[in-house]
Protein backbone atom coordinates (compact mmCIF):
# COMPACT_ATOMS: atom_id res chain seq x y z
CA UNK A 1 0.00 0.00 0.00
CA UNK A 2 1.83 3.13 -0.82
CA UNK A 3 1.84 6.16 1.92
CA UNK A 4 2.27 9.86 1.74
CA UNK A 5 5.64 11.40 1.82
CA UNK A 6 6.41 15.11 2.42
CA UNK A 7 10.35 16.05 1.68
CA UNK A 8 10.96 19.51 2.87
CA UNK A 9 13.82 20.79 0.53
CA UNK A 10 12.80 18.02 -1.93
CA UNK A 11 14.25 20.22 -4.89
CA UNK A 12 17.79 19.80 -3.34
CA UNK A 13 20.22 16.64 -4.08
CA UNK A 14 19.36 14.55 -1.40
CA UNK A 15 16.08 15.47 -1.88
CA UNK A 16 15.19 15.26 -5.75
CA UNK A 17 16.85 11.96 -5.45
CA UNK A 18 14.91 10.16 -3.21
CA UNK A 19 11.51 12.02 -4.72
CA UNK A 20 12.19 10.47 -7.65
CA UNK A 21 13.05 6.75 -5.71
CA UNK A 22 10.02 7.19 -3.87
CA UNK A 23 7.57 7.83 -6.91
CA UNK A 24 8.66 5.54 -9.04
CA UNK A 25 7.90 2.51 -6.64
CA UNK A 26 4.23 4.38 -6.50
CA UNK A 27 4.32 6.74 -3.43
CA UNK A 28 2.71 9.22 -3.20
CA UNK A 29 5.44 12.20 -2.71
CA UNK A 30 4.85 16.18 -1.95
CA UNK A 31 7.68 18.62 -1.75
CA UNK A 32 8.17 22.03 -0.20
CA UNK A 33 10.77 24.05 -1.60
CA UNK A 34 11.27 27.56 -2.00
CA UNK A 35 13.74 27.20 -4.49
CA UNK A 36 16.72 29.45 -3.56
CA UNK A 37 19.32 26.84 -4.03
CA UNK A 38 21.43 26.83 -7.34
CA UNK A 39 20.15 23.65 -9.49
CA UNK A 40 17.03 23.53 -7.52
CA UNK A 41 14.58 24.02 -10.16
CA UNK A 42 16.45 21.63 -12.85
CA UNK A 43 16.33 19.34 -10.22
CA UNK A 44 12.33 19.68 -10.22
CA UNK A 45 12.46 19.46 -14.33
CA UNK A 46 14.69 16.48 -13.95
CA UNK A 47 11.91 14.97 -11.74
CA UNK A 48 8.92 15.79 -14.07
CA UNK A 49 11.04 14.23 -16.33
CA UNK A 50 11.87 10.86 -15.26
CA UNK A 51 8.71 10.35 -13.47
CA UNK A 52 6.13 12.02 -15.78
CA UNK A 53 4.11 14.95 -15.86
CA UNK A 54 1.51 15.90 -12.38
CA UNK A 55 3.28 13.02 -10.68
CA UNK A 56 3.93 15.01 -7.18
CA UNK A 57 2.68 17.86 -5.75
CA UNK A 58 5.09 20.69 -5.36
CA UNK A 59 4.52 23.74 -2.54
CA UNK A 60 6.66 26.61 -3.38
CA UNK A 61 7.38 28.09 0.18
CA UNK A 62 10.11 28.80 2.80
CA UNK A 63 10.39 26.42 5.22
CA UNK A 64 10.66 29.47 8.11
CA UNK A 65 6.48 29.42 6.94
CA UNK A 66 4.73 27.72 9.11
CA UNK A 67 1.30 28.12 7.89
CA UNK A 68 2.77 26.50 4.32
CA UNK A 69 4.39 23.38 6.65
CA UNK A 70 1.69 22.67 8.45
CA UNK A 71 -0.65 23.13 5.71
CA UNK A 72 1.21 20.74 3.23
CA UNK A 73 2.01 17.84 6.34
CA UNK A 74 -1.74 17.36 6.79
CA UNK A 75 -2.67 13.94 6.03
CA UNK A 76 1.32 12.65 5.42
CA UNK A 77 2.23 9.67 6.44
CA UNK A 78 6.00 10.41 6.36
CA UNK A 79 7.65 13.64 6.47
CA UNK A 80 11.85 13.92 5.46
CA UNK A 81 12.88 17.17 6.41
CA UNK A 82 15.77 18.27 4.08
CA UNK A 83 15.01 22.04 3.88
CA UNK A 84 18.43 23.99 5.72
CA UNK A 85 20.72 26.62 5.07
CA UNK A 86 23.60 24.14 5.05
CA UNK A 87 27.29 26.02 5.51
CA UNK A 88 29.08 26.48 7.94
CA UNK A 89 30.75 29.57 6.28
CA UNK A 90 26.75 31.40 5.50
CA UNK A 91 26.00 30.54 9.33
CA UNK A 92 29.36 32.42 11.07
CA UNK A 93 28.81 35.18 7.94
CA UNK A 94 24.68 35.35 8.89
CA UNK A 95 23.67 33.42 12.28
CA UNK A 96 20.44 34.77 12.40
CA UNK A 97 18.99 33.76 9.07
CA UNK A 98 21.16 30.03 9.66
CA UNK A 99 18.98 30.05 13.39
CA UNK A 100 15.67 30.43 11.96
CA UNK A 101 15.91 28.10 8.85
CA UNK A 102 17.81 25.37 10.78
CA UNK A 103 16.13 25.26 14.16
CA UNK A 104 12.97 27.53 13.36
CA UNK A 105 11.77 25.60 10.30
CA UNK A 106 12.67 22.32 12.12
CA UNK A 107 10.48 23.32 15.02
CA UNK A 108 7.48 24.41 12.42
CA UNK A 109 8.07 20.84 10.66
CA UNK A 110 8.10 18.91 13.85
CA UNK A 111 4.73 21.19 15.16
CA UNK A 112 3.11 20.13 12.03
CA UNK A 113 3.72 16.33 12.61
CA UNK A 114 2.47 16.88 16.12
CA UNK A 115 -0.68 18.72 14.50
CA UNK A 116 -1.38 16.33 11.64
CA UNK A 117 -3.07 13.74 13.51
CA UNK A 118 -1.39 10.75 12.14
CA UNK A 119 1.93 10.44 13.70
CA UNK A 120 3.59 10.20 10.89
CA UNK A 121 7.16 8.94 10.63
CA UNK A 122 9.93 12.30 10.67
CA UNK A 123 13.43 11.68 9.17
CA UNK A 124 15.58 14.45 10.27
CA UNK A 125 18.99 15.06 8.10
CA UNK A 126 21.28 16.16 10.61
CA UNK A 127 24.94 16.28 10.72
CA UNK A 128 28.38 15.58 12.40
CA UNK A 129 28.98 19.05 12.96
CA UNK A 130 27.17 18.62 16.08
CA UNK A 131 30.15 16.70 18.25
CA UNK A 132 32.08 20.10 17.73
CA UNK A 133 35.92 20.23 16.47
CA UNK A 134 36.43 16.96 18.55
CA UNK A 135 39.77 18.84 19.37
CA UNK A 136 39.35 16.93 22.99
CA UNK A 137 40.64 13.44 20.99
CA UNK A 138 44.21 12.79 20.26
CA UNK A 139 44.62 13.62 16.80
CA UNK A 140 47.48 11.51 14.98
CA UNK A 141 49.39 13.11 12.34
CA UNK A 142 49.97 10.79 9.16
CA UNK A 143 51.72 11.36 6.03
CA UNK A 144 48.29 11.60 3.90
CA UNK A 145 46.12 11.95 6.84
CA UNK A 146 44.84 12.79 10.28
CA UNK A 147 43.28 9.74 12.68
CA UNK A 148 42.54 9.30 16.36
CA UNK A 149 44.07 6.65 18.26
CA UNK A 150 41.02 5.58 20.23
CA UNK A 151 38.18 5.49 17.88
CA UNK A 152 39.43 2.85 15.14
CA UNK A 153 35.77 2.51 14.00
CA UNK A 154 35.10 5.85 14.13
CA UNK A 155 32.54 8.42 16.22
CA UNK A 156 29.76 6.63 17.60
CA UNK A 157 26.35 7.62 18.60
CA UNK A 158 27.65 7.82 22.62
CA UNK A 159 29.83 10.74 22.15
CA UNK A 160 28.93 13.62 23.91
CA UNK A 161 27.17 16.47 21.71
CA UNK A 162 29.56 19.44 21.84
CA UNK A 163 28.06 22.29 18.72
CA UNK A 164 30.68 23.77 17.66
CA UNK A 165 29.73 27.38 15.17
CA UNK A 166 26.34 28.63 14.55
CA UNK A 167 25.45 25.89 11.74
CA UNK A 168 26.26 23.20 14.47
CA UNK A 169 24.15 24.80 16.89
CA UNK A 170 21.47 25.32 14.98
CA UNK A 171 21.40 22.12 13.26
CA UNK A 172 21.73 20.75 17.02
CA UNK A 173 19.19 22.46 17.82
CA UNK A 174 16.99 20.36 15.42
CA UNK A 175 18.38 17.39 16.31
CA UNK A 176 17.61 17.68 19.97
CA UNK A 177 14.00 18.73 19.54
CA UNK A 178 13.50 15.83 16.60
CA UNK A 179 14.93 13.58 20.05
CA UNK A 180 12.54 15.08 22.45
CA UNK A 181 9.01 15.06 20.05
CA UNK A 182 9.70 11.23 20.26
CA UNK A 183 9.55 11.07 24.23
CA UNK A 184 7.31 14.05 24.96
CA UNK A 185 4.72 13.21 22.09
CA UNK A 186 5.59 9.94 20.71
CA UNK A 187 6.45 11.64 17.12
CA UNK A 188 8.10 8.58 15.92
CA UNK A 189 10.86 10.38 14.77
CA UNK A 190 14.80 9.50 13.34
CA UNK A 191 17.69 11.35 13.25
CA UNK A 192 20.65 10.69 10.67
CA UNK A 193 23.74 12.49 11.41
CA UNK A 194 25.24 12.50 8.18
CA UNK A 195 28.64 12.92 7.35
CA UNK A 196 29.78 13.80 3.76
CA UNK A 197 26.82 12.54 1.01
CA UNK A 198 28.02 12.91 -2.70
CA UNK A 199 26.17 11.76 -5.50
CA UNK A 200 24.64 13.27 -9.34
CA UNK A 201 22.03 15.69 -8.73
CA UNK A 202 24.63 17.52 -5.99
CA UNK A 203 25.36 21.26 -7.31
CA UNK A 204 27.87 21.38 -4.87
CA UNK A 205 29.49 24.64 -3.54
CA UNK A 206 33.03 25.72 -2.03
CA UNK A 207 31.40 25.98 1.75
CA UNK A 208 29.14 23.14 1.50
CA UNK A 209 29.43 19.34 -0.79
CA UNK A 210 33.00 19.39 -1.15
CA UNK A 211 33.16 15.81 -3.20
CA UNK A 212 30.95 17.64 -5.60
CA UNK A 213 32.53 20.84 -5.73
CA UNK A 214 35.63 19.63 -6.47
CA UNK A 215 34.73 17.35 -9.19
CA UNK A 216 33.24 20.21 -10.88
CA UNK A 217 35.90 22.58 -10.74
CA UNK A 218 38.27 19.48 -11.94
CA UNK A 219 35.77 19.15 -15.30
CA UNK A 220 35.66 22.49 -15.52
CA UNK A 221 39.63 22.84 -15.62
CA UNK A 222 38.90 25.17 -12.18
CA UNK A 223 41.56 25.58 -9.25
CA UNK A 224 40.63 23.52 -6.40
CA UNK A 225 40.02 25.29 -3.53
CA UNK A 226 41.71 23.66 -0.22
CA UNK A 227 40.44 25.16 3.24
CA UNK A 228 43.83 23.64 5.84
CA UNK A 229 46.23 21.25 4.81
CA UNK A 230 44.46 18.70 2.92
CA UNK A 231 44.70 16.18 5.35
CA UNK A 232 41.49 16.30 7.30
CA UNK A 233 39.51 12.70 6.92
CA UNK A 234 35.69 12.25 5.91
CA UNK A 235 33.71 9.29 5.31
CA UNK A 236 31.92 9.54 1.98
CA UNK A 237 28.35 7.87 1.33
CA UNK A 238 26.72 7.72 -1.71
CA UNK A 239 23.79 9.15 -2.24
CA UNK A 240 21.95 5.83 -3.15
CA UNK A 241 23.08 4.43 0.23
CA UNK A 242 22.06 7.21 2.26
CA UNK A 243 18.47 6.66 0.81
CA UNK A 244 18.90 3.12 1.73
CA UNK A 245 19.13 4.21 5.27
CA UNK A 246 15.79 6.01 4.99
CA UNK A 247 14.01 3.26 3.45
CA UNK A 248 15.24 0.85 6.32
CA UNK A 249 14.39 3.40 9.05
CA UNK A 250 10.86 3.69 8.21
CA UNK A 251 10.32 0.67 7.01
CA UNK A 252 11.43 -0.61 10.47
CA UNK A 253 9.46 2.19 12.29
CA UNK A 254 9.07 0.33 15.27
CA UNK A 255 13.25 -0.35 15.87
CA UNK A 256 14.66 3.22 14.53
CA UNK A 257 11.84 5.54 15.76
CA UNK A 258 13.01 7.81 18.67
CA UNK A 259 16.74 6.89 17.45
CA UNK A 260 19.75 8.86 16.68
CA UNK A 261 22.12 6.99 13.73
CA UNK A 262 25.44 8.41 12.74
CA UNK A 263 25.50 8.07 9.05
CA UNK A 264 27.95 7.77 6.60
CA UNK A 265 30.63 5.34 4.46
CA UNK A 266 32.47 4.48 7.69
CA UNK A 267 36.40 3.60 8.07
CA UNK A 268 36.38 1.98 5.09
CA UNK A 269 35.29 4.48 2.82
CA UNK A 270 37.58 7.12 4.71
CA UNK A 271 39.72 9.15 2.84
CA UNK A 272 41.54 12.66 3.56
CA UNK A 273 39.96 15.34 1.68
CA UNK A 274 42.87 16.28 -0.70
CA UNK A 275 46.16 14.35 -0.12
CA UNK A 276 44.26 10.73 -0.69
CA UNK A 277 41.23 12.16 -2.46
CA UNK A 278 43.22 14.09 -5.51
CA UNK A 279 45.34 10.82 -6.35
CA UNK A 280 41.75 9.07 -7.24
CA UNK A 281 40.15 12.21 -8.78
CA UNK A 282 43.83 13.05 -10.97
CA UNK A 283 43.66 9.31 -12.08
CA UNK A 284 39.66 9.99 -13.21
CA UNK A 285 40.75 12.98 -15.05
CA UNK A 286 43.77 11.69 -16.62
CA UNK A 287 46.15 14.67 -15.64
CA UNK A 288 46.93 17.23 -12.65
CA UNK A 289 44.95 19.50 -11.14
CA UNK A 290 45.30 22.81 -10.05
CA UNK A 291 45.45 23.71 -5.71
CA UNK A 292 45.06 27.19 -4.20
CA UNK A 293 45.39 26.91 -0.33
CA UNK A 294 43.66 28.83 2.36
CA UNK A 295 43.40 29.30 6.39
CA UNK A 296 41.44 26.41 8.31
CA UNK A 297 37.77 27.34 8.73
CA UNK A 298 36.51 27.65 12.15
CA UNK A 299 34.58 23.93 13.41
CA UNK A 300 36.77 22.05 10.98
CA UNK A 301 37.13 18.47 12.10
CA UNK A 302 40.06 17.56 11.47
CA UNK A 303 39.19 13.90 11.01
CA UNK A 304 35.53 12.64 11.15
CA UNK A 305 34.52 9.10 11.00
CA UNK A 306 31.12 7.76 11.49
CA UNK A 307 30.97 4.38 13.53
CA UNK A 308 28.05 3.01 11.68
CA UNK A 309 27.80 -0.58 13.43
CA UNK A 310 24.36 0.87 15.41
CA UNK A 311 22.63 1.26 12.14
CA UNK A 312 24.14 -1.80 10.59
CA UNK A 313 22.87 -3.94 13.69
CA UNK A 314 19.52 -2.19 14.13
CA UNK A 315 18.19 -1.83 10.56
CA UNK A 316 20.34 -4.31 8.90
CA UNK A 317 22.14 -1.68 6.63
CA UNK A 318 25.28 -0.84 5.05
CA UNK A 319 26.88 0.82 2.38
CA UNK A 320 27.03 -0.88 -0.83
CA UNK A 321 28.59 2.04 -2.98
CA UNK A 322 33.39 2.02 -2.29
CA UNK A 323 34.67 5.43 -2.72
CA UNK A 324 36.24 4.53 -6.07
CA UNK A 325 32.68 3.76 -7.14
CA UNK A 326 31.13 6.23 -6.43
CA UNK A 327 33.26 8.74 -6.88
CA UNK A 328 33.53 7.74 -10.69
CA UNK A 329 29.66 7.46 -10.96
CA UNK A 330 29.81 11.31 -10.17
CA UNK A 331 32.72 12.05 -12.28
CA UNK A 332 31.07 10.78 -15.47
CA UNK A 333 27.84 12.89 -14.20
CA UNK A 334 29.18 15.88 -14.03
CA UNK A 335 31.00 15.70 -17.43
CA UNK A 336 28.39 14.59 -18.88
CA UNK A 337 26.46 17.29 -17.78
CA UNK A 338 28.68 20.09 -17.78
CA UNK A 339 26.39 22.72 -19.08
CA UNK A 340 24.81 22.24 -15.78
CA UNK A 341 27.66 24.39 -14.32
CA UNK A 342 28.08 27.43 -15.90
Amino acid sequence: MSKNYLITGGAGFIGCNYARRLILRGENVSILDNLSRAGAAANLEWIEKETGKKSFQFTLADIRDFDAVNKTAKDQDVIVHLAAQVAVTTSVVDPRTDFEINAGGTFNVLEAARLNGRQPNVIYASTNKVYGGLDDLEIIEEPTRYSISHYPDGISELRGLDFHSPYGCSKGCGDQYMHDYFRIYGIPTVVFRQSCIYGTRQFGIEDQGWVAWFIIAAVKEMPIKIYGDGKQVRDLLYIEDLLDAYDAAIRMSEKSQGQVYNIGGGKDNSISIWNEFSVLLEEIQGRKLSVERYDWRPGDQKVYISDIRKIKSQLNWSPEYHNQKGIRALSEWVQENKALFV
